[in-house]
């Protein structure tokens, strides 16, 4: 249960992007389904990698490189998904890496906490 939650809020947000933005598309729930899958198991392989890699740049932008790295996160899962999953350009991968973490964490903390304190 402890990886499904995060993978079903990532679903969810991946989702809802995708219904207020144009530029960021996914074709139907299961594709929301499918890319939600790949940046899970992206996020856990290659994510931490690139942190490291970055950790001094992303000291000296107090943080705010980690969304450029999960715009590219973005990316990669659009670019390994074909056509179901389509990102219009980096700036609107960006927008959507910022606007899904903020999602994640309102969900987590609204939804998930109070869930799992119960």
């Amino acid at each position: 249960m402890g990886c499904l939650v995060p993978f079903l809020v990532n679903m969810v947000t991946l989702m809802v992007v995708a219904g207020f933005f144009p530029g960021f598309e996914l074709d139907g729930l299961a594709a929301a389904f499918m890319a939600s899958l790949l940046l899970s198991i992206i996020n856990v392989l290659i994510r931490p990698l690139l942190v490291i890699l970055t950790l001094p740049i992303t000291v000296f932008t107090l943080g705010f490189f980690i969304f450029i790295i999960n715009a590219a996160l973005l990316m990669l899962t659009a670019g390994l998904m074909g056509d179901s999953f389509n990102i219009s350009s980096f700036g609107m991968a960006l927008l959507a890496a910022v606007v899904i973490a903020l999602l994640n964490v309102l969900i987590n903390n609204f939804i998930v906490e109070p869930l799992r304190r119960k």
